[in-house]
């Protein structure tokens, strides 16, 4: 039975993470674990900033320690931690001691690199995001693959993806969707040079093998010619996807930060909560 990383949600949050990422882990029979942060600078005396310290840890553990209560979840493991950086802590504590999962909800920033993204770029575990502005009735579990790739690394990703895509549509009792976004910026489509409909064609025509082999009917296959981020937004929407399970594969430097702006753009107008699974490939 693993373990289940939730990230107790900032004071102006609108997801109830906990009871979200409590219910995440019977679905997925994972032992859930929650860690709180806080963190705030003091200057001048240590004795009075070490005092201070003790005493917002100790409020922030009864606030939680009362409402797992209210929950029925008093059992349930409550961790304090006094850190800055969120991100960092959590992806290194996650791998070191063998986590499955991390659930966090969505941090709205118009930071260059907010919260989620460090997270992103740094974690060996799978994050699910959870949306602020939840679809309605979400009944699905929408996959995005990358069917075209040679790439021995993003074909396993792609597995990955695939075997927690079935897992959690399995545990949610959702209708599992896969999309393949055929990338066409926006200029050349308007420019009308390409007949999308025969490059959707083809590329169905093209996939039938590993199509047959992931074996879902033809109606829960979707590839789509756009920008990957509006594409997947859309065809969420339209599926009522309450996940969307898609791979990141994690770079440093100025090329993570380009790499970024698709992931980000996702998270910011998805209303499905965000799987994302990483490799360091």
């Amino acid at each position: 039975m693993g373990k289940l990383f939730i990230v107790e949600p900032h004071e102006s949050a609108n997801t109830d993470v906990i009871t979200k990422g409590l219910q995440l882990a019977k679905q997925l029979g994972k032992d859930p674990e929650i860690f709180a942060y806080c963190y705030e600078y003091f200057s001048g005396d240590p004795i009075i900033y070490e005092e201070a310290k003790q005493q917002l840890q100790q409020k922030k553990q009864q606030e939680l320690t009362a409402r797992l209560n209210q929950l029925q979840a008093g059992d349930v493991p409550l961790h304090v931690v006094w850190s800055k950086y969120l991100a960092e802590h959590a992806s290194q504590y996650a791998a070191n001691e063998g986590f499955e999962l991390i659930v966090k909800g969505i941090h709205s920033s118009e930071h260059m690199l907010p919260t989620d993204w460090q997270l992103l770029r740094t974690t060996k575990v799978p994050v699910m995001l959870l949306t602020q502005n939840p679809l309605q009735h979400g009944s699905s579990v929408l996959m995005a693959l990358d069917l075209d790739t040679d790439d021995k690394h993003k074909q396993q990703l792609n597995q990955q993806v695939l075997q927690h895509a079935r897992m959690l549509a399995d545990a949610s009792e959702g209708t599992l969707h896969l999309a393949y976004i055929l990338r066409v910026p926006r200029i050349i489509r308007d420019l009308e040079v390409l007949n999308l409909q025969q490059l959707v064609k083809d590329a169905y025509q093209r996939h039938q093998l590993i199509l047959a082999q992931i074996g879902l009917p033809k109606e829960q296959v979707h590839i789509v010619c756009g920008d990957p981020d509006l594409c997947l937004y859309q065809l969420a929407c339209r599926l009522k996807s309450d996940y969307l399970v898609m791979g990141a594969r994690q770079r440093q430097g100025l090329m993570g930060w380009m790499l970024g702006n698709t992931a980000e753009n996702i998270l910011q107008r998805s209303r499905s909560n965000v799987l994302v699974i990483p490799t360091t490939k």
